[in-house]
């Protein structure tokens, strides 16, 4: 028989092996946390060089780096309306190492327009999200509308007689113009183009007479009286357009549409990881160099933590795959 002392530390010891296993590992966390980051990080890029997806990702990588004390590798990985940049980061390592800049038309448009787009919202985490572009509502002068109250009338009354352009189907000025549509009790034709060039230079010639777009690409032609400005989309006005109202002030407070741009990490990515990005984002573009720089690129530094940026997703989406499906709205 086994006396009492020699069973105590037998009973024990199994007790004393986890204890030393949790501290051991709570110690390694602490250590990961604390050396975190220890190497570059990557941000994919879906999107080629160049726009607003892939200048915002250098303008935050340039702050982050700062931050961070590590480089930020930029990897374009453009093509497939994005899905193949966005498939490559769902399938990255959930180490913290790997985020993806993401688009809102891609973000919340595509889980909607593809059967099989090769990920899905759930693969990624929040992040930050960190600037916005909004869109003005820019008419040929061919339309006797000067007023968002005045257009809507005018499309009222002559529904199916307006042409309205996008950068091809499925895309930001695709869906949020069928949003206008609904939300106003509209009705125009879509012609969709292959990018913003060719869909202005119609725009100027009259082919088409709306276009919902950003502002930089009609700012001049709007001041030159080529075109007219009807309605900035986002929740201020635009410094280059302090003219033009927004649609809150145009008497339409329903209807915003704005690009936005957003880190987004892998499912799985360790929390104090995603913390810790997040902090050094919110100090990175919050500075007046990059707030100054991104004005002048023609966005609007916006941050926004987790839970607030999941909020947009969840809201947004299912404004989006609504208009996909009532709009039958399919990629061409």
């Amino acid at each position: 028989m086994l006396r009492r002392p020699v069973l105590q530390r037998l009973c024990l010891r199994p007790v004393l092996a986890l204890l030393s296993l949790a501290v051991a590992g709570s110690v390694t966390s602490l250590a990961m946390a604390q050396a975190y980051p220890s190497k570059p990080i990557t941000l994919v890029v879906p999107a080629p060089p160049g726009g607003v997806v892939d200048g915002s990702a250098r303008l935050i990588g340039e702050g982050l780096a700062r931050q961070l004390g590590q480089p930020i590798v930029i990897d374009n990985r453009g093509g497939a309306s994005g899905n193949i940049g966005y498939s490559h980061a769902a399938r990255a390592p959930a180490d913290g190492y790997t985020l993806l800049t993401s688009y809102s038309a891609f973000h919340l448009g595509n889980p909607a327009l593809f059967p099989k787009p090769g990920w899905a919202q759930s693969d990624f985490v929040p992040v930050a999200m960190v600037a916005v572009a909004t869109n003005v509502i820019a008419v040929h002068p061919s339309i006797p509308a000067n007023t968002l109250p005045e257009l809507i009338a005018y499309l009222k009354s002559n529904p199916d007689k307006v042409s309205y352009a996008s950068q091809g189907s499925g895309s930001l000025a695709h869906v949020g113009t069928e949003i206008f549509k609904a939300q106003t009790g509209t009705q125009m034709l879509h012609v969709p183009y292959r990018g913003s060039g060719p869909a202005l230079q119609d725009m100027l010639g009259g082919q088409v007479q709306l276009f919902i777009t950003t502002p930089p690409s009609v700012m001049q032609h709007i001041q030159a009286g080529k075109l007219k400005g009807i309605a900035v989309t986002g929740k201020t006005r635009h410094p280059g357009l302090p003219q033009v109202p927004t649609t809150a002030e145009a008497g339409l407070p329903g209807f915003e549409l704005e690009g936005w741009v957003a880190l987004f990490a892998p499912t799985g990515t360790p929390a104090d990881a995603v913390a810790r990005l997040a902090s050094a984002i919110k100090s990175a573009v919050e500075t007046p160099d990059v707030i100054a720089k991104a004005r002048a690129a023609g966005v609007e530094i916006r941050y926004l933590p987790p839970a607030a940026l999941q909020e947009v997703v969840r809201s947004e989406t299912a404004a989006w795959a609504r208009t996909i499906k009532s709009a039958n709205i399919v990629v061409q």
